[in-house]
């Protein structure tokens, strides 16, 4: 046979078994757009722009609908009901967790009995190391006194706060993990910040969301996910050498910080075939807890100086409040949260308007679901459109408006909402949401107690729009002077 004809032939059967296999599986799932052989529905998706397209889909399929990513189908929960539905009503159904293939392995990526035994750990351990207790308290509140000394030292010139911003959650995360801090000019762990921050950009950019779709193609294209790899494997390593420091020098009388707790636990477990506790788990452990412990908080941060350098007015009542209730010379404490309502909506608005990660973690059903009249395979991949709750325009008017009256009553009281999640829902919930909202907290409160904030440019001017939305949403660069009260 010619070998052209034979090629043509080759071409045609896949392309045949590709529609063949979207028809069998589209059967049994949500509907959703017509994908395409072999790349699926990629181009009828805005990839710079995603909630955009998801927003476009759900009017047209309802809140739960199918996206086929190259060959991979993808079930969107659109809307609170819908996500609640899933994440919460069949909250152990949609515990799983979909690969992200540009990313190592993770234990926030695993599965079973490995991410539940050793998510169990690491709660336990940060509650015994103080995790929403005055005890970590104390070191939010030593970290943002730090922050403050190295915002001095600006002098109250233009300056990008990306960096520093870094470095403040990274130490408190530092303090859990390795017991100490570092300073902000030790060079071993300004490259890890720098890593830290360049990962979560590259993740967030267009290409990944093609490399992920695509995992065949990820060794063999350049790209920046080799970066990612680079830098993957430097912090492991770091980890690593820590591991090896804390072997050294452990009392298993006295555990200092989560890594010697991880060690007690792996020699009590040695006998245990199930192998949980093992170096590798420890050190992908503890990596989860610098991604999601560092920049999760350190991009909220970035995003919250540029919205109250945008609305100067928001910026000046919440210095009135901090002065009010805690005055110039006593650090901020977690107590006078429940006396500032009008600071906490600010920071309950910024999170919800800045919708950090817009279609959360992908998640995976655990076992074959019928999910309101549909049949969802068990391993489906699971897309929580956090967005559509975040900006859902009946619990939040004008939902693409920053406003700090969304978590106002008429008495100017806080008041809370089911639909705030921007630390997810369900079983797989952020494990560190109380810290981060105790940081969040701390550090803003601590930066407007000494500085007044000053733009560059006229605050009208200022754009909030996030340069990237892919897996995280980033705020465009800017610079801003930190000025002495």
């Amino acid at each position: 046979m010619d070998p052209v004809v034979a090629l043509i032939l080759g071409v045609s059967c896949l392309l045949l078994l590709s529609v063949w296999r979207h028809r069998s599986r589209r059967g049994k799932l949500p509907p959703g757009p017509t994908p395409l052989p072999i790349i699926g529905n990629i181009l009828q998706i805005d990839v710079k722009d995603i909630r955009k397209s998801l927003r476009h889909l759900s009017k047209v399929y309802g809140p739960v609908f199918t996206l086929y990513l190259g060959m991979k189908p993808i079930v969107v929960l659109h809307g609170y009901e819908a996500v609640k539905e899933a994440l919460v009503d069949h909250g152990e159904e949609f515990a799983g967790r979909d690969s992200i293939p540009i990313i190592k392995r993770r234990i926030a990526f695993s599965n079973g009995k490995t991410w539940k035994e050793l998510r169990r750990f690491s709660l336990m351990t940060l509650r015994n190391f103080g995790m929403g207790k005055r005890s970590i308290e104390d070191r939010v509140q030593e970290e943002a006194r730090c922050l403050v000394e190295e915002l001095r030292k600006t002098n109250g010139s233009p300056c990008d706060p990306t960096f520093i911003l870094g470095c403040a959650p990274c130490n408190v995360i530092c303090s859990i993990i390795f017991k100490n801090r570092f300073d902000y000019q030790d060079p071993d762990f300004l490259t890890l910040v720098k890593k830290l921050n360049e990962n979560v950009r590259i993740m967030s950019s267009a290409w990944a969301k093609v490399y992920n779709n695509f995992p065949a193609l990820i060794d063999f294209l350049p790209g920046s996910h080799h970066i990612l790899s680079k830098n993957s494997d430097y912090i492991i390593n770091y980890i690593l050498e820590k591991v090896k420091e804390h072997e050294e020098s452990l009392d298993v009388n006295d555990p200092r910080d989560f890594i010697d707790c991880f060690l007690i636990k792996m020699a009590q477990e040695k006998d245990n075939q199930g192998l949980e506790y093992t170096y590798e788990n420890l050190v992908y452990a503890a990596s989860d807890l610098f991604g999601a412990g560092t920049e999760t908080t350190s991009t909220t941060l970035r995003h919250a100086l540029l919205l109250l350098l945008k609305y100067p007015q928001v910026t000046a009542k919440v210095q009135e409040e901090i002065q009010c209730v805690i005055g110039r010379h006593r650090s901020p404490c977690m107590q006078d949260r429940s006396r500032m309502p009008y600071t906490d909506a600010v920071l309950y608005e910024i999170q919800r308007y800045i919708d950090l990660f817009p279609v959360n973690l992908p998640h995976a059903v655990t076992c074959d679901v019928k999910f309101r009249n549909y049949l969802i395979p068990k391993g489906t991949a699971i897309w929580a459109s956090l967005t559509s709750v975040l900006h859902d325009n009946q619990e939040f008017p004008h939902p693409e408006i920053f406003d700090p009256g969304h978590f106002l009553d008429e008495h100017g009281n806080l008041k809370k909402s089911d639909y705030f999640m921007p630390f997810s829902s369900g079983k797989r919930m952020c494990v560190g949401e109380s810290l981060a909202r105790m940081e969040l907290f701390l550090f803003l409160t601590t930066i407007l107690q000494h500085f007044h904030l000053k733009s560059q440019v006229d605050s009208k001017e200022l754009d909030t729009t996030p340069v990237a939305n892919g897996f995280a949403s980033l705020p465009p660069l800017y610079k801003l002077c930190f000025i002495p009260v």
